[in-house]
């Protein structure tokens, strides 16, 4: 994976949020577009904080289960990076972890970014994903449990 487009949006992303801002201001005041920046960010972080909760519900409804939390877990992950774009001040970045805050999409992101990198990267030595009736995935491998008593 080649790292210069990640270079060249880390570098830009702040200037456009700035430029975005400077617009914003001019047209509203300084004081409405820093009003807004602050309650996008409290609005959001309330939004992300009740998410958070219910998807930790969930995670511990599924471990109950006896089942492997890995959708619950990665909807936690989502929420943290929605709960880092609403605090970075600027319009854009609050879009985008809003964006992340509406569960079907939350949901279809992590979906094909796991699809992605199952099926673009698979692990070294891992045998490919084979497709199975009604559209599942099954992937095969295998584990080995290392408990503390046996060394």
């Amino acid at each position: 994976m080649k790292i210069w487009p990640l270079v060249i949006l880390l570098l830009s992303a702040p200037l456009v949020e700035l430029y975005v801002l400077i617009k914003v201001g001019g047209v509203v005041g300084a004081g409405w577009t820093l009003g807004l920046v602050i309650s996008t960010a409290v609005i959001g972080l309330a939004l992300v904080r009740i998410q958070g909760f219910a998807v930790l519900s969930r995670i511990q409804q599924t471990l109950a289960r006896g089942e492997v939390p890995a959708l619950p877990l990665l909807e936690g992950m989502a929420l943290f990076v929605a709960g880092a774009f609403l605090l970075f001040p600027g319009f854009l970045t609050d879009i985008l972890g809003f964006t992340l805050l509406i569960p079907p999409i939350r949901r279809g992101l992590i979906r094909f970014f796991v699809g992605y990198f199952l099926v673009i990267n698979p692990v070294p030595g891992a045998s490919k994903p084979r497709a199975q009736d009604g559209g599942r995935v099954i992937l095969e491998g295998e584990s080995q449990r290392l408990d503390r008593d046996n060394h």
